[in-house]
C-alpha cells in the first residue's frame, strides 16, 4: 500500500514509540480493559472492573501512539520504565450522551465500556480519559498494569458460531468487523445470515468503502436469543435478547442501544473483531451509532440500509449527525458554538479552516445558500444547520448519509473522512 501523509489531530506531549514498533513492544494477544462510568451533570467518575487477556490481536499495529480524531474519550498505554506512549485509541460514549440530558441534573447513572489494547510485553500504565463537550478533561483514571499479574483474567472461551461475509486478508492486514445478531432465536439464524449479508454488501455500495473493500473482514456471529425481537419500550413490549438492547434511549422512541457492553464483549471472545456492527430482529424504525463502540440497528425497517450505513459512519468514520431540530430534544447541549467540535463533518466555523475549507470550490459563498442544483451535485460548502442545531453549526453539503436517508452516498467531506480513518489504520504515516 501507498504511504499516505495524514492529518493527525491531537498532539503528543511525551515520548513516542517509532514507526517499526509493534513486534518490539507488544505480544499477539489482546488486552481488555473493562470499566464502569458512574456519574451525573455535574460529577464524572470513572471505575476499573478488570483487564482480561485472550489470544491474537485484530486491531492495528501502525500509528500505534497517534490519534485520528480526538474523540470524547482517549486510552493511552504507557511504558511504566521510560513514560515512552505505546498505543493511544479514542472514543466516544453513551454515557457521554446522556450527562447532557435533562434526566443527568436530577439523576445518577452508571455505564459499561470496554476497551481493546494489544497486550503489552512489559509493565505499562493504563490511563482512561473523559472530555465534555468543550473538550476538558473531566475525568481521568490511571491503572498500573504488571504483565505477570495473577489476576489479569485468561479468556480461553470457545468463540460463539460465525462465519465471514467478506473475507479479504488476515486479521493483522484487514479491519475486522464483526456483524452481531441480536433478537434472534436459534431457528431465525438463517434470516440473520440473510441480514448480515445485506449489511455488508450494503456498506461497501459506498465510497471510500467500495474502492477500499480489500482492507476489510466482516463477520457475521451468531448469536441466539430466548425471544425473537427487541425490547420496544414506547409500546410496553420487553424481550429476553442476547444483548438486553432496547429503544427508548434517553426516552427518544428512536434511539435503540445496549448498556451491556461486557456481556457483548464476553460473547465475542475467540472472534478477531476491532469493530462491531449490532443488527436487532425487528421492523421498528431505529438505531444507533457510537464511535469506536458500536453500531446497532434495526434489520427489517424499510430504511434499513441508509441507516445502518449511516450508523456505520458514526461508529467507524467517527462523523457527526449532519440534522437539525426545529425544537430541542434530548441532543440539546451535544455542543458548545463557542468550541470547534472533533468531528470532521460540521464546524462551529471557530476553526473551519481545519476541516474542509481546502474543499470549498472557487466562487461558492460562506455561509453557503442551500439550491436544488447544489443539492443534486453534492456541493461543497458551509449550509447553516447541522449537530442537531438549525443555528450557528454547519454541515459541508446539503444533503449526505449523515443527513438525509434519501442520500445515495456520503458527500466527499464524509468519503475523505472516512478514508483517512481506513488508511490511518491499515497505513504507516509518513514522518
Amino acid at each position: 500500500m501507498k504511504r499516505f501523509a495524514l492529518l493527525l489531530l491531537a498532539s503528543i506531549t511525551t515520548m513516542v514509540v517509532g514507526a517499526q514498533s509493534f513486534d518490539n513492544y507488544f505480544t499477539d494477544n489482546t488486552l481488555r480493559c473493562d470499566y464502569t462510568f458512574v456519574g451525573n451533570a455535574e460529577e464524572v467518575n470513572i471505575a476499573f472492573n478488570e483487564f482480561i487477556r485472550s489470544e491474537g490481536w485484530a486491531g492495528r499495529r501502525v500509528n500505534l501512539a497517534s490519534v485520528p480524531v480526538k474523540g470524547n474519550g482517549e486510552i493511552c498505554l504507557t511504558d511504566a520504565l521510560s513514560g515512552t506512549v505505546l498505543y493511544r485509541n479514542t472514543f466516544s460514549s453513551l454515557f457521554q450522551e446522556w450527562i447532557v440530558t435533562d434526566e443527568a441534573n436530577s439523576s445518577t447513572k452508571s455505564f459499561e465500556a470496554t476497551f481493546l489494547v494489544p497486550m503489552p510485553k512489559n509493565d505499562c500504565m493504563v490511563t482512561l480519559s473523559l472530555f465534555n463537550n468543550e473538550g476538558a478533561k473531566v475525568a481521568e483514571l490511571k491503572q498500573s498494569l504488571k504483565v505477570d499479574d495473577k489476576l489479569i483474567r485468561h479468556s480461553n472461551a470457545k468463540p460463539a458460531p460465525h462465519t465471514y461475509m467478506l473475507q479479504s486478508g488476515s486479521d493483522e492486514e484487514c479491519i475486522d468487523v464483526a456483524i452481531v445478531a441480536e433478537g434472534y432465536t436459534v431457528d431465525e439464524m438463517d434470516i440473520f445470515l440473510q441480514d448480515a449479508r445485506l449489511t455488508c454488501d450494503e456498506i461497501m455500495r459506498y465510497e471510500p468503502f467500495a474502492s477500499m473493500k480489500e482492507r476489510f473482514n466482516f463477520i457475521a456471529v451468531m448469536l441466539p436469543s430466548a425471544d425473537s425481537g427487541v425490547s420496544v419500550p414506547q409500546d410496553d413490549v420487553w424481550r429476553d435478547t442476547a444483548l438486553g438492547s432496547h429503544f427508548m434511549t434517553f426516552y427518544s422512541p428512536r434511539y435503540l442501544t445496549t448498556n451491556r457492553i461486557h456481556t457483548l464483549h464476553d460473547k465475542l471472545a475467540g472472534v478477531a473483531y476491532e469493530h462491531i456492527i449490532i443488527l436487532a430482529n425487528t421492523d421498528t424504525y431505529g438505531g444507533g451509532g457510537i464511535y469506536n463502540s458500536y453500531t446497532l440497528t434495526t434489520a427489517h425497517n424499510p430504511m434499513f440500509k441508509p441507516v445502518v450505513v449511516h450508523e456505520f459512519g458514526h461508529s467507524f468514520g467517527a462523523l457527526a449527525d449532519e440534522y437539525f431540530y426545529e425544537h430541542a430534544d434530548h441532543t440539546e447541549g451535544t455542543y458548545k458554538l463557542g468550541y470547534e467540535p472533533w468531528e470532521q463533518n460540521i464546524t462551529s466555523m471557530v476553526d473551519f479552516q481545519s476541516k474542509w475549507a481546502d474543499m470549498v470550490a472557487e466562487g461558492v459563498e460562506i455561509p453557503t445558500k442551500p439550491t436544488a442544483e447544489r443539492r443534486a451535485n453534492y456541493t461543497i460548502g458551509a449550509y447553516e444547520g447541522g449537530g442537531y442545531m438549525t443555528k450557528g453549526m454547519y454541515r459541508p453539503a446539503d444533503i449526505c448519509r449523515m443527513r438525509d436517508n434519501e442520500a445515495t452516498q456520503f458527500c466527499a467531506v464524509c468519503q475523505r473522512a472516512i478514508e483517512r480513518i481506513i488508511r490511518f489504520n491499515t497505513e504507516e504515516a509518513s514522518k
